[in-house]
């Protein structure tokens, strides 16, 4: 008898913990699988690559690691803070590189496949808004700029390549989009806008390691209401 269903999960910083609000990414794809897996939420706000390697095995110890279908990885957004402005938060692209490697080598030591990870770059920074963010909400100057994020993105991809890892580059695709700043709520979060395209991106790269799941306990038409243990119990 299953003891547990298969799961998904998602780790990352607050980008990914926002992502179970209304409308957020980690909901849709969620709802996508519903009654396949469960979708695990595991973001961690303002957490940076550092202290997110230290926690990953206490949120998922290499003894569960076998019930995970998919992880994606998604950091680096807190990492690329300017060192001279937030320092609290700075990880130098090096020191992110061997952290997200770190990360991966536990994983796949504890038995996850590389194609079981997906790997989701930071998202660019919209510059005046996040500007404005910062001095009205906390009365700081502005303490990362799209430039740098970039480099972690590139570094991100270049991780993926070095490991054979799928890699969302979210910070490329969305500066595609006309007007893609609509897509931040506040210069680095996401906007609800940014959250359903951040989440059919996705869905595009899960669907198909998904789409062989089934459905998880028999459909109610087909368990016989004399004999329901049958069903449901074997």
């Amino acid at each position: 008898m299953m003891t547990s269903w298969p799961k998904i999960i998602l780790f990352g910083d607050s980008i990914t913990q926002f992502s179970f609000g209304e409308g957020g990414w980690g909901a849709f794809i969620a709802d996508k699988l519903q009654r396949k897996c469960d979708v695990v939420n595991r973001g961690l706000s303002g957490y940076n690559t550092s202290l997110a390697k230290l926690a990953l095995p206490r949120l998922l110890p290499k003894s569960q690691i076998p019930q995970v279908s998919v992880l994606t990885l998604f950091m680096g957004a807190n990492d690329a803070a300017l060192e001279e402005l937030y320092p609290q938060q700075y990880i130098s692209v090096s020191s992110y590189v061997a952290n997200m490697k770190a990360m991966i080598d536990y994983l796949q030591e504890g038995g996850l496949e590389a194609s079981k990870i997906v790997l989701i770059t930071p998202p660019p920074i919209y510059g005046e808004g996040w500007k404005k963010h910062c001095q009205t909400t906390y009365g700081v100057a502005q303490n990362r700029t799209n430039a740098n994020t970039g480099l972690y993105a590139k570094a991100c991809c270049t991780v993926a390549k070095d490991l054979g890892i799928e890699v969302l580059d979210i910070y490329t695709i969305m500066q595609q989009e006309p007007k893609w700043e609509r897509y931040l709520l506040d210069g680095l979060h996401l906007s609800p806008d940014g959250n359903q395209f951040l989440g059919e991106q996705l869905w595009k790269m899960l669907e198909p390691k998904t789409r062989d799941m089934p459905m998880q306990l028999p459909d109610w038409k087909d368990v016989d209401p004399n004999n329901p243990e049958e069903a449901l119990l074997k």
